[in-house]
């Protein structure tokens, strides 16, 4: 979902590249609710990243505490961001709770990636 909005808020600015400790395909929940905003990620792919690739982005973003705990090499990267959301694909409880809580993430992802533009 960050991808997804910072392709369309700050791609002039960054050249923007998403990835995670582990590569797993596109959430169809994440897809349906961004599909809500007018942003279609259907295309997206996800990818993994080693610590030793790290070193080449000027900045770092890690929304969620599996990524930022998982890679320890982040704690020296010179422009690390953490945003601390909760991870939608942990989410539990009836199907309306799931993609209610979705849709809360993807709109503090929003707002997070409006304030680095």
């Amino acid at each position: 979902m960050a991808e997804g909005f910072a392709k369309i808020k700050i791609s002039d600015q960054y050249n923007i590249h998403s990835a995670g400790v582990e590569a797993h395909g596109i959430n169809p929940i994440a897809a349906k609710v961004m599909k809500e905003a007018g942003i279609d990620i259907s295309n997206q792919h996800s990818n993994s990243i080693l610590d030793s690739e790290l070193i080449q982005y000027d900045t770092v973003v890690t929304l969620c505490g599996d990524a930022k705990d998982k890679c320890p090499i982040l704690s020296n990267h010179k422009n690390h961001i953490h945003w601390g959301l909760k991870d939608p694909a942990n989410a539990t409880g009836s199907d309306e709770e799931v993609i209610n809580f979705y849709r809360k993430i993807r709109d503090q992802i929003k707002h997070k990636i409006d304030s680095l533009s």
